[in-house]
């Protein structure tokens, strides 16, 4: 999701608002809101396991709304960090009439189901 004042894709909207539209997500984004973290320490802090947590990051990651970077503590550990990146998603009638226009559907014929 780009911090810029343009407009989202229909593709962008709909991974953002996806990926925030879960309660874990939510919260992990307000905790790196407040500042970045490692998995394992985000885990604890969150009350949820790291496997569980890891898999919410790559949703939020997908979506462009956190980033990692991994770093070597003083003990030679690798610690992937995380934090949020700046956004700003204003949704109004307008708006997602806008980035409906943008949106790549899927071919009929790909559905599962469909009459070929």
């Amino acid at each position: 999701m780009s911090s810029s004042a343009s407009s989202p894709t229909g593709n962008d909207l709909v991974r953002a608002l996806a990926a925030l539209a879960n309660p874990h997500r939510l919260r992990i984004v307000a905790a790196l809101a407040r500042e970045r973290a490692y998995v394992s320490g985000l885990a604890r802090q969150l009350g949820i396991s790291r496997a569980l947590l890891q898999v919410h990051l790559r949703k939020l990651a997908a979506a462009g709304l956190v980033t990692a970077s991994l770093e070597l503590s003083e003990d030679g550990k690798a610690m992937n960090y995380y934090e949020v990146q700046p956004f700003v998603l204003t949704l109004t009638p307008e708006i997602i009439a806008a980035a409906a226009e943008t949106l790549t559907v899927p071919d009929s014929a790909d559905q599962p189901g469909a009459n070929r």
